[in-house]
């Protein structure tokens, strides 16, 4: 079976991703856990010094009942114990901690809160995340603030036709597949780009070896790559869109993919779903 984590800061941006990856955990029929990392120093507000041989597994127990709080408050599920296993870690370093954990479970995916707008500055918000998607094991699912699970009808990916988005699409079909999703292949280029045709047709009969028969695919030419996807989505009625973190240089692929999903990240209407090729690069 599947495991599904999600990351706490208890913050009420990161509510939201509770409910989102309770859901999906039910439709996907995978198990959740959820996890908060802490630095008990800082909780108890003061130097730790000998002798405190009690000082770790209270503050554990404290972070505990906290997640649980947290969780059953949020939860308007009173089965929720029975689905949710609830772990605490202690680390000042909450992306490697948080990455450690996902390997630890073999997790499917990983989900965190997004406050929406600019302001990114939450814990597991902005740069935090960006870090967890280089570090984790497993794809980051970013949930913006006051998101719902209302099933996943439509997800986009946005590709730059490599053989790195057939792997990438290889799974989001495995995610699609048992929701009855769709799954949209858009690539959006300069004019300039979008006259070549080859490898666009290169693609496009990669595509059909997928065999999924929800899956489709556009091309687009477009100057605003960014605003052109934004419109897209909504002509979409997306709910989800999915990225990919390439390690390769380049200027074209460095602009689409690393200043895209930053973009996605401040745009925070849509959960973002981010990949990064390292993880499957040999897929």
């Amino acid at each position: 079976m599947k495991t599904i984590l999600y990351a706490t800061d208890y913050s009420e941006n990161s509510a939201a991703a509770l409910r989102y990856a309770f859901q999906l955990s039910k439709a996907l029929k995978a198990n959740l856990v959820a996890l908060h990392v802490f630095d008990y120093p800082t909780v108890l507000e003061t130097e730790v010094h000998e002798p405190f041989p009690h000082l770790e597994e209270d503050a554990f127990e404290e972070h505990r009942k906290k997640l649980h709080t947290f969780c059953s408050s949020r939860l308007n599920d009173p089965g929720w114990e029975d689905t949710v296993q609830l772990e605490v870690i202690e680390s000042k370093k909450v992306p490697e901690a948080v990455a450690e954990k996902a390997l630890e479970l073999g997790a499917y995916l990983l989900l965190v809160g997004m406050k929406g707008g600019s302001e990114l500055r939450e814990l597991l918000m902005g740069n935090t995340t960006r870090k967890l998607i280089s570090e984790a094991p497993c794809p980051i699912l970013s949930v913006p603030e006051g998101t719902s699970f209302n099933g996943m009808g439509n997800i986009v990916y946005a590709t730059d036709f490599e053989e790195e988005d057939i792997a990438v699409l290889k799974l989001l079909i495995e995610l699609a597949a048992p929701l009855d999703a769709s799954v949209r292949a858009v690539h959006i280029a300069s004019e300039k780009e979008f006259a070549g045709t080859q490898r666009r047709e290169w693609f496009a009969g990669a595509l059909k070896g997928l065999q999924y028969p929800k899956l489709s695919f556009d091309s687009i030419a477009s100057e605003d790559t960014f605003e052109t996807l934004r419109v897209y989505l909504g002509d979409h009625n997306a709910d989800l869109v999915v990225m990919l973190e390439r390690v390769k240089a380049g200027f074209l692929r460095r602009i689409f993919h690393k200043d895209m999903v930053q973009r996605m990240e401040r745009y925070g209407r849509i959960p973002l779903l981010a990949f990064h090729e390292k993880n499957f690069r040999e897929q």
